[in-house]
């Protein structure tokens, strides 16, 4: 789980370990790149290999309107980079979006993202260094090193070549990597100013020749025109081309590694976009503008004399700026051959570095098998996770058909970002305390826009790369489709075989159970279902243990209660063994009064250790297989930023279980205290609802109480045969209960309901039913109720996870 402290995120220094567990110790890499290094590491990501095989088959599809292409690509890319400038700021360990995926969304999630980069990343690598293969070899062909049709040693011919070539490239780039971070950046920085220069040496000439030719504003409006294949042609080329721009991915990989990441990840991911856009534009404008439809031109690639440059290009493929070089370049093949290899080289670097960064962040994780988190002891870089990424590359390299397995990666790119996205939108709800030295303007919309921009571009990527069922070039898109299937399913099997196991192991690790509390009882019958009460407050324990009480016999539940000892993230767990007699005083106190008050009732007590309340609950409602869990809550937060308070909030958001959190009322030495005659239950329907009128049943059973189920009726919309109905159905899941209905007309539902709580014992409402955007917990209007209600309130939360719904589906079918 991904550590929050802003003293461990922002002030590591070199050598510095952190002990996670008892005699564990958590690996760390050093900070030794600068912003000009990751800078530079995401411009080399992005003016990859790509700047040259894509541009050509772009231009046959966008036609002079690839400009626009272009542009609108970059801003389109801005949407998911303003997340990752955030994600990455507030997070700068190695892993990336993996990571902050893992940490906001339920599993396999979390797993997905990281096998998704890891596969993409080494897949794209693999392509890189294939194509700089090729790109060699047709270098020493042209320089007339090698024959055109040579067979060195009698065997190995133009393809093999190319094989051993990509080999030899991925295990340099491993050994520099492997070297550590302050070379690699070095690297970069020195392969991406080569390359950088020779494609402004192109532009410029090109620009230089399109000028000098008659009448060159026609190649662009009149050939026929600017977009000759309309507004389908243009989003295919960016569908095409979309994947050159994800270097933020790359550099946020790096956040671990990062002189002051706070500042430089945001700076560095803008920086680079800032560099690559116009770079992509400016060569787009030079080829299509400078190249001529010469007779030797339209042979080779199979056009008509006349036809327009962009055509020309488009059949040319990878190789279209290259002739186009060609022509108005002084030495313009060799001069970009060079720039193709130093691309490639640069892609690669950027490649290796980020694929070994998410498995060794997986393995740290215990996603991936630990051997990938280990670190080298002197060059202080994860080793075996670049040794083994890079033979995962290399393998591919050698046996795989690269051009049509790398589609996938495009798609399992557009997949992460989409859940970047989605993450950055959750976590200003979940982790309001995240040290943002960089905010996302006007939330939640960009990141939702850069969503929607990832599906629309999809079907257009696949389109762009033949969706033909079969194993040809037209088919790139339906292998695509297929190979993803096949990698997302091994993932599959790898998190339920493998992944999930150790991660569960991780967490005891993370939160270890030090005592456990059991009340006496001759026999112990096992129990349909589990409900776990954290307790801290000694004056709640007893009204939480009367509610889950009343819970447990109408279930037929044992009760699990649970007391976190919390220690400082600079603290070893090991040493908050000492601080657990507190929490065992609570402990015992609710196992007691449970004894006393319903003995047949099993009941368990159980003392976590951990750095953080939220996380050691959560851990255990994975680990005890928990059903409900019922917390109690302060209702005076010390912060303004919290709605119910972090603990709860972290806790009600991401529990894969049903939750409630008790406000518990006034208390005193009244003997009325804790007695509930009269509850009251508002509903407008929905699952939460539902699982409100569940608990007030329960409740009601065990104390004889009544219920008053209330409807408000907020506008003149609101029909009165909907209310009634709505009503209805809640009496009738009521059963034999004694129950009263109320239809009430308010403008302020809140204030409704706090008015008419003051005549009752207790309050269960359901979360709310409000948008997406407006819902933060439990919705406004319960969490209003909770705060300003003068008795004790009951929020309810159903789990509405995939298994929850199809659950409830079959049921409501079946009635």
């Amino acid at each position: 789980m991904v550590d929050e402290s802003p003293d461990r995120m922002t002030n590591e220094t070199e050598g510095e370990t952190t002990q996670e567990g008892p005699g564990a110790v958590e690996t760390e890499l050093s900070r030794d790149m600068s912003l000009f290094d990751i800078t530079f590491i995401g411009v080399g990501a992005m003016i990859g290999a790509g700047v040259f095989a894509l541009t050509g088959f772009a231009a046959g599809l966008a036609g002079p309107a690839l400009i626009l292409a272009f542009g609108l690509n970059g801003f389109v890319a801005l949407f998911t980079a303003v997340s990752y400038a955030e994600l990455g700021a507030a997070f700068p360990e190695a892993g990336g979006g993996y990571l902050w995926v893992k940490e906001a969304l339920v599993d396999p999630n979390g797993f997905y993202a990281g096998w998704m980069s890891w596969f993409a990343h080494a897949v794209a690598c693999s392509l890189y260094a294939v194509t700089f293969g090729v790109f060699l070899t047709e270098f020493l062909v042209y320089g007339g090193v090698l024959a055109e049709g040579f067979q060195l040693l009698g065997f190995i011919g133009r393809g093999l070549l190319d094989k051993i070539l990509a080999v030899l490239m991925v295990s340099l780039f491993a050994y520099i990597n492997y070297r550590g971070a302050e070379e690699t950046g070095k690297a970069g920085v020195i392969v991406t100013f080569i390359k950088v220069v020779i494609l402004g040496i192109f532009v410029a000439f090109g620009i230089l020749a399109t000028l000098h030719t008659p009448d060159w504003p026609s190649k662009f409006v009149n050939s026929p025109r600017f977009a000759p294949n309309g507004v389908i042609g243009i989003i295919g080329a960016m569908g095409f081309t979309y994947i050159a721009f994800e270097g933020y991915e790359i550099i946020v990989q790096s956040g671990e590694e990062v002189v002051n990441p706070g500042k430089n990840v945001p700076k560095a991911v803008f920086y680079s976009l800032a560099i690559v856009v116009p770079i992509y534009i400016l060569v787009a404008f030079a080829a299509i503008g400078g190249i001529e439809t010469v007779p030797e031109l339209a042979e080779r690639a199979g056009v008509a004399a006349g036809a327009p440059t962009w055509q020309l290009l488009g059949n040319l493929g990878e190789l279209g700026i290259i002739e186009a070089a060609g022509q108005f370049v002084p030495y313009g093949v060799p001069l970009l051959l060079i720039a193709g290899l130093t691309a490639t080289m640069s892609a690669l670097n950027a490649t290796v570095y980020s694929s070994s960064r998410v498995s060794f962040a997986m393995g740290r994780d215990r996603a991936l098998p630990p051997l990938f988190s280990t670190v080298h002891s002197e060059k202080r870089t994860p080793h075996v996770a670049i040794f083994l990424s890079a033979v995962l590359i290399a393998v591919m390299a050698v046996v795989l058909p690269i051009e049509a397995v790398a589609a996938s990666a495009d798609i399992m790119f557009i997949l992460l970002f989409v859940q970047v996205n989605w993450t950055v939108i959750k976590m200003r709800k979940t982790h309001p305390d995240l040290p943002r030295t960089y905010e996302v303007p006007y939330m939640p919309w960009p990141p939702l826009i850069g969503i929607v921009f990832q599906f629309l571009l999809t079907p257009f990527l696949l389109s762009a790369l033949g969706m033909k069922i079969g194993l040809g070039p037209d088919s790139h898109g339906f292998i695509a489709l297929v190979t993803t299937a096949i990698w997302m399913g091994l993932g599959l099997a790898l998190y339920y075989g493998y992944s999930q196991r150790k991660e569960a192991e991780k967490i005891e690790a993370e939160t270890p159970t030090v005592t456990t509390e059991q009340a006496p009882a001759e026999e112990r019958l096992e129990r349909e279902q589990r409900i776990l009460v954290p307790v801290a407050n000694p004056a709640t324990i007893e009204q939480l243990m009367r509610t889950a009480l009343d819970l447990a016999e109408e279930r037929d539940a044992e009760i699990e209660v649970v007391s976190v000892a919390t220690v400082p993230q600079q603290t070893p767990l090991s040493e908050g063994r000492q601080f657990v007699d507190e929490q065992r005083a609570v402990i015992d106190q609710a196992i007691e009064f449970a004894g006393e008050e319903r003995p047949d009732v099993p009941v368990s007590g159980k003392i976590r250790v951990g750095h953080d309340v939220s996380q050691a609950i959560l851990n255990t409602t994975d680990q005890d297989d928990i059903d409900l869990v019922l917390m109690g809550w302060r209702s005076n937060p010390r912060r303004r930023d919290f709605v119910l308070g972090s603990n709860v909030d972290k806790v009600v958001t991401k529990a894969r279980c049903d939750v409630l959190v008790e406000r518990v009322g006034p208390t005193g030495d009244s003997e009325s205290v804790g007695r509930v005659d009269s509850i009251l239950l508002p509903t407008a329907g929905g699952p939460h609802a539902e699982f409100a009128t569940e608990i007030a049943s329960a409740v009601a059973k065990r104390n004889g109480a009544h219920i008053e189920v209330m409807y408000v009726r907020s506008t003149d919309s609101d029909r009165d045969d909907a209310a009634q109905s709505i009503l209805d159905s809640t009496v009738a899941d009521l059963e034999a209960i004694e129950t009263t209905t109320a239809v009430i007309d308010s403008t302020d539902i809140t204030d409704a309901i706090v008015d008419e709580s003051a005549d009752h014992d207790l309050t269960v409402i359901g979360a709310s039913r409000e948008g997406l955007l407006q819902q933060v917990v439990f919705g406004a209007i319960p969490e209003a109720v909770g705060q300003r209600a003068q008795s004790t309130v009951i929020m309810a939360k159903r789990d509405l996870g995939i298994t929850s719904r199809v659950t409830r589906w079959f049921k409501n079918r079946r009635s």
